[in-house]
């Protein structure tokens, strides 16, 4: 049941909700706005009819909009996020320290609000929160992977393998989660209109609000090369589900190094149609 409900004495009839749907289910009876029982079954419950209604009179799924965060007043100011977008880098140096677990709480549910294909929602975000947790995953992945390199069977594609393995083994270097706490890995259902395009994004989301709060990420390529193409049998112990494709990784913690300035680009590379 949807619970679509309608505080008749705060609506104006205004009908933004019924032109706002995006599945065009949201029908103007009457004197209010409502969803005809049959219709019902195609809604994607992106709860754009509450967002939108400027006297907060539309209710769904069991969602109030006094529970809702105001956004007028309170979006970043542009420049301010102008530079967070161009001062993100990539931390590679981390402290061996946990992050505190309502910050990292609030992280995950930040990235949880990241947009999916067609409203799916099943991005599933494993993560591990501990530095112990990840030192023991960091062994097995590095024995496992130093299997690989003894049987001399790395594909030609990923010959560096061998030397991450060596740096690990002769110096205790870590070069394929760069020494950082913790690791979030994305995953969605294979069934998903857009599986691994979903997980891309909440991680994206993730990164940019992490960065804000002074945490460090980097994409981990290196990871998901060896879990996806080396060692994939170590997904099970990540906890990735049998039907679940890997969006990306990413490594983050308590960064060791701080970027004072943004770097310079070469110019966009755009394309403009013409007439």
């Amino acid at each position: 049941m949807l619970d679509f409900k309608i505080d008749q004495k705060k609506c104006t009839r205004c009908e933004l909700c019924v032109n706002d749907c995006p599945v065009g289910i949201i029908r103007m009876g009457d004197d209010f706005p409502h969803i005809p029982e049959e219709k019902e079954s195609a809604c994607i419950g992106c709860q754009h009819c509450m967002a939108i209604c400027p006297t907060a009179a539309v209710s769904i799924l069991g969602k109030v909009p006094e529970d809702s965060q105001p956004v007028e007043g309170h979006l970043p100011d542009p420049d301010q996020l102008e530079t967070l977008i161009k001062g993100r880098r990539s931390v590679r140096r981390y402290r061996d320290e946990n992050l505190d677990p309502q910050l990292l709480q609030r992280l995950l549910d930040v990235a949880w609000h990241a947009p999916t294909g067609v409203n799916a929602r099943q991005v599933r975000l494993t993560v591990i929160d501990d530095r112990e947790v990840m030192q023991a995953i960091r062994e097995e992945t590095m024995e496992a992977l130093g299997e690989v390199v003894d049987r001399d069977a790395l594909p030609n594609n990923r010959l560096m393998f061998a030397a991450f393995v060596a740096a690990w083994r002769d110096k205790g270097v870590d070069i394929l989660f760069r020494g950082a706490p913790h690791l979030l890995i994305t995953s969605t259902p294979k069934k998903c209109p857009a599986p691994k395009e979903d997980g891309l994004i909440a991680l994206s989301y993730f990164e940019l609000f992490a960065q804000s709060l002074g945490v460090g990420t980097v994409w981990d390529g290196l990871a998901m090369w060896a879990y996806t193409e080396l060692v994939p049998h170590l997904q099970s112990r990540l906890g990735i589900p049998e039907d679940h494709e890997i969006g990306y990784m990413m490594a983050f913690g308590p960064p060791a190094v701080t970027y004072p300035r943004t770097v310079q680009h070469s110019p966009a590379l755009i394309a403009r149609l013409q007439k």
